[in-house]
């Protein structure tokens, strides 16, 4: 059904290609996985599947890509409307009509299908991906997860002999990702749909895929196999499978259930080390990663400033809040502390309002009633130069903060209006994501880069609360152990970091509490290994397959074995 003979991929001004020598086969009715590190030429590969590359990216694409017999090269991406379906990393840039109905019946329109079908086919899959009382909606109002699901369905509708999916799941609550990922296996053994997809939560997706294909590096041919063949090589890979090369298994477990099957004697060596269980209490700030100690200069927060807020008992404080949004209780009595050096994770299924606390905190929305404190401040009436040092956001769409056009001048923008030295931003963007060029547009980036780069202009005003949404969106398993290292680092130093995640593996890494939130009220609030071990939704990779030992990460029985 999809077919690359050879193909190469330089975009114009690029020395080297982005992709070289990829040659495989997706037959018809398969589910292919395209994993592979950030920056490799995943969202390439696929966008020379529906023509978008190199008709719409610009760019020289050697070799030939067909689908279903078409040849991308010389059929445009209007010609192949009819046979791909794709959505991209941002639903944003998906979406053409106003509201959720319209939306998944806009491809239906183009193509000139009947009335009755239509209405019967948005019917359908408004109740397979759960989007039924969002129908009215408006997409401006909805949250990141539910525009994914909605960008997912607009392209079911038509009913595509050919799926491309990049990072389908990056925005998804665990319970959306499988319901979404249980609708898509169903295409493929049902109606014989074929899936290419690129996915970097690969502890989501893995055990529903065919077959892997690998590019390891860019520039370098891929390396195509079964599941368990390719994990046995990858650079990248989920918790199991690390638990499965530190236990020696083989052949590697590639989900949970043949993980605990083989667990036995692990648990027996385990027995007698007590798990941390937590990151550590507060007043103990997290160690610093191995070899990170040349890094922690670029996090250090300067010792006097006439600018800095006085100190605080607590960096930020919630009390009764409520906040109303198009005819929505966004949040309703929350109460929220957060304390120096404090990391904290609110996790909760789509449309919770975990954006919408992040967004209170720093003064995007005013309450509805209660009350907001950021250093001593109400966010919503600071003066944004008063703000951006107490407190600093990273947004779901990390490229709303970027305006210039090089990754240099970006960075010496955050540089003069954080006051910090020359060459701060452009420190921590190579802290983050290593290989980031000065003169790339940053439109051109990657998702994952975008989120480097966008994180190290907030970052580089030091404020003492920091606020991601989404933050590792984008990030393969390196890049996000190099986040977790930051954000390590920020704690220490005494930062207080909030982030809105569905990671369950990175809030188990590295947040001292987790506060779920649904329907806008905050249903629990306590220690990690407190909340995340008592929620099947919510609990790791490692805790499942080793409970009823409370372990939580790979790197916590990496330690115990020593």
């Amino acid at each position: 059904m999809i077919r690359f003979e050879d193909v190469s991929v330089t975009y114009d001004g690029a020395a080297e290609p982005t992709v070289r020598g990829v040659d495989f086969e997706v037959p018809e009715g398969e589910l292919v996985l395209l994993v592979g590190p950030s920056g490799v030429g995943k969202s390439t590969v696929l966008g020379a599947v529906s023509g978008l590359v190199p008709h719409f990216t610009g760019g020289t694409l050697r070799g030939r890509v067909t689908v279903a017999g078409r040849d991308t090269r010389t059929h445009k991406p209007r010609e192949l409307a009819d046979v791909v379906g794709t959505v991209g990393q941002d639903p944003l840039a998906h979406f053409v009509t106003d509201t959720v109905e319209d939306e998944l019946a806009y491809g239906m329109e183009s193509l000139g299908l009947a009335p009755e079908v239509m209405r019967r086919r948005v019917e359908e899959t408004l109740d397979l991906l759960g989007l039924a009382r969002l129908r009215d909606r408006s997409i401006a109002t909805l949250s990141g997860g539910q525009r994914q699901r909605v960008a997912i369905g607009s392209v079911l509708t038509p009913h595509p002999r050919v799926l491309v999916l990049d990072e389908p799941t990056s925005a998804l609550d665990p319970a959306a990702a499988e319901e979404v990922l249980a609708v898509l296996q169903r295409l493929v053994h049902d109606l014989g749909t074929t899936i290419l997809m690129a996915e970097h939560r690969l502890e989501r997706v893995i055990h529903y895929a065919d077959r892997l294909v690998l590019l390891p590096a860019p520039g370098e041919p891929p390396v195509v196999g079964s599941p368990s063949e390719v994990m046995a090589v990858s650079p990248v890979h989920p918790p199991v499978v690390a638990l499965g090369r530190l236990a020696g298994w083989s052949p590697l477990p590639l989900t949970v259930r043949d993980a605990r099957r083989r667990a036995g004697d692990l648990k027996e060596r385990l027995a007698a080390s007590a798990p941390a269980g937590t990151p550590g209490p507060v007043a103990r700030f997290p160690a610093p990663l191995p070899g990170a100690t040349g890094t922690r200069r670029l996090f250090r927060r300067r010792a006097t400033s006439t600018s800095r807020p006085p100190q605080q008992t607590h960096v930020a404080e919630v009390r009764s809040l409520s906040v109303r949004r198009a005819r929505v209780d966004a949040l309703r009595r929350t109460d929220l502390t957060v304390t120096p050096g404090e990391t904290i994770a609110l996790m909760g299924r789509n449309g919770a309002g975990k954006s919408t606390l992040l967004g209170s905190l720093v003064g995007l929305l005013a309450p509805t009633s209660g009350t907001v404190t950021v250093g001593g401040l109400a966010p919503h009436r600071a003066a944004p130069r008063d703000l951006v040092r107490r407190a600093g956001l990273v947004p779901q769409e990390p490229r709303d903060l970027l305006y210039a056009d090089t990754v240099a001048d970006e960075c010496a923008a955050a540089d003069r209006d954080a006051g910090a030295a020359p060459g701060t931003c452009r420190s921590l963007v190579s802290a983050l994501l290593p290989g980031v060029a000065d003169d790339v547009h940053p439109r051109d980036l990657s998702e994952g880069q975008c989120l480097a780069l966008a994180l190290a202009v907030v970052l580089t005003a030091r404020p003492p609360l920091i606020l991601l949404d989404e933050p590792t969106r984008g990030l393969d398993y390196a890049a996000k152990g190099r986040l977790a290292g930051v954000l390590r680092e920020l704690a220490a130093e005494g930062h207080a970091i909030v982030m809105a995640t569905h990671d369950v593996e990175l809030a188990a890494e590295i947040a001292h509490r987790v506060v779920l939130l649904a329907d806008g009220e905050v249903i629990a609030d306590g220690p990690t290994a407190q909340i995340v071990v008592s929620s099947p939704s919510f609990a790791p990779q490692v805790t499942k397959i080793l409970a009823p030992q409370r372990w939580l990460t790979v790197a916590e029985v990496r330690e115990a074995l020593r």
